[in-house]
């Protein structure tokens, strides 16, 4: 019981503290296009390599928590100052840069079915056999996914799509903007985005059979590597913005919306 309150603690801080660091790209120690952002993250969020909006081309946002979003931004900006930062650090001081990014790479190849799925959804067929080929060979040449030799080697692009950018397709609003305490920014749609999602990630389906101690600790150690491949991004992010509350909501939503207007 006391291993699971701790896994869940830490998780719950570290993937909330992820919300903040975005999931912004690198390569590691091994040339070529082996792109770190791929991380999901994703899922996670690539908000710091956005260029972000002046203010006459800002976004019509409705953002009627903004207060209570406030309060949510900066608790997460503590937590990845005083929990997930410390904690990548140590993690990418013992372990060498080439071996996260594997890390990377593998939890990217796992996580082909949520990009698959939606990519057929939306009729992006051809893409979505893209995904599964990609799956194919990454998974049995590329070892379990820490190579990419679909894209290094058949310039097999992967597509970047989630169920919050499908149900845009459907015609479905984004609503409020929200900003959780531990996922980061999201709105209404992409909210409940997140929970077709869940059911189509593989890891989720370790917590079914009850293992959900494995679950947290898979998870925690997937943001952790990830985030010590990008230690300075949000502090960048931090100081090129006048309001990093603001800059971050106006980045999401022009992001989110280009996505889907693809």
């Amino acid at each position: 019981m006391n291993s699971f309150l701790i896994s869940s603690l830490l998780f719950f801080m570290v993937l909330g503290s992820a919300g903040l660091s975005g999931a912004v790209s690198g390569n590691g120690e091994d040339p070529g296009p082996e792109a770190l952002s791929r991380d999901a993250g994703a899922e996670q969020e690539q908000y710091f390599e956005d260029e972000w909006p002046v203010e006459d081309a800002a976004p019509r946002i409705a953002d009627p928590l903004e207060p209570v979003n406030r309060l949510f931004f900066q608790f997460n900006d503590k937590l990845y100052f005083w929990v997930l930062k410390p904690l990548s650090l140590t993690y990418g001081f013992a372990v060498p840069k080439p071996v996260r990014t594997k890390v990377v790479n593998f939890f990217y190849n796992l996580k082909t079915p949520v990009r698959l799925v939606n990519n057929v959804l939306q009729g992006k067929v051809m893409q979505g056999g893209i995904e599964m080929t990609r799956f194919m060979i990454n998974t049995t040449v590329g070892v379990a996914g820490l190579w990419d030799p679909a894209r290094n080697w058949f310039d097999l692009e992967p597509g970047e799509e989630d169920f919050g950018q499908t149900l845009g397709t459907y015609g479905i609003g984004e609503g409020i903007y929200l900003y959780w305490p531990v996922l980061g920014p999201s709105n209404v749609r992409d909210t409940l985005g997140l929970g077709g999602d869940y059911f189509l990630n593989p890891v989720s389906y370790l917590g079914m059979n009850g293992e959900t101690d494995e679950v947290y600790a898979l998870k925690t150690g997937e943001t952790i590597n990830s985030t010590s491949l990008r230690i300075g991004d949000y502090e960048d992010f931090k100081k090129a913005s006048f309001d990093p509350y603001s800059a971050m909501r106006d980045s999401y939503f022009l992001r989110r919306r280009n996505n889907i207007g693809k």
